[in-house]
């Protein structure tokens, strides 16, 4: 006598031969037994199956659209220690929309940006660099040393000063130069100005100081 193959068996095949992109699929498990029947609906009551004659219809989905692969398999396991047998097939399954991908500007450009909304008399900014990952903060660090980058924002990043003539900080063209040398490295993230002062003097010092979470920055 040839043993049914189990229900998690099944549904492990069916899974493994979808398309990688699969976002959803419709399935239906056939049970030939009355009584089973009525047990295998009762435990893939979170799935809302729905009934038609011996067949049970059901849907599940990646992204939390509906009842998750992994849902799938926990109820199924319960059939088969239960001794539930039938068959399931799939009826039909859907690819995953492909999300569009948005451009970033380049960090260089993104410098220019901002540079741009400075007032003409501009002397001293703060400036952050936050990057998408922290893989990058490793090379972003030595790529970014001429600007002195320090941590210590929470996120995966860097701050900086920059001084249009003199004082402490990078100057502009260096700090472009800097930002240029991570979109080279292909390293992608977001740059912005936190701070900015017009006009100031240093009398004997490097230049101001900024109180940023009660740290001097």
């Amino acid at each position: 006598m040839v043993r049914a193959m189990a229900l998690v068996d099944q549904w492990n095949s069916i899974e493994s031969g979808l398309d990688p992109r699969w976002s959803d699929a419709r399935l239906v498990l056939t049970v030939e037994d009355d009584k089973a029947r009525d047990r295998a609906a009762a435990l893939l009551a979170p799935a809302g199956p729905g009934r038609s004659g011996r067949a049970l219809r059901f849907y599940t989905a990646r992204g939390g659209a509906g009842v998750g692969p992994e849902a799938v398999r926990r109820m199924l396991r319960r059939l088969d220690a239960e001794g539930i047998r039938g068959s399931l097939a799939l009826v039909s399954s859907d690819e995953a929309t492909p999300q569009a991908t948005i451009a970033r500007a380049s960090l260089a450009a993104e410098w220019d940006a901002a540079a741009a909304t400075l007032p003409a008399d501009w002397s001293d900014v703060l400036c952050e660099v936050e990057l998408t990952s922290t893989d990058h903060l490793e090379r972003a660090a030595l790529l970014l040393a001429p600007l002195n980058p320090l941590q210590g924002s929470g996120r995966p990043g860097f701050r900086f000063r920059c001084a249009a003539a003199l004082g402490y900080g990078a100057s502009p063209g260096m700090t472009r130069r800097c930002l240029a040398r991570l979109d080279e490295a292909g390293i992608p993230g977001e740059v912005r100005i936190l701070r900015s002062l017009s006009d100031t003097h240093p009398a004997a010092t490097q230049g101001p100081v900024w109180y940023v979470g009660g740290k001097t920055v």
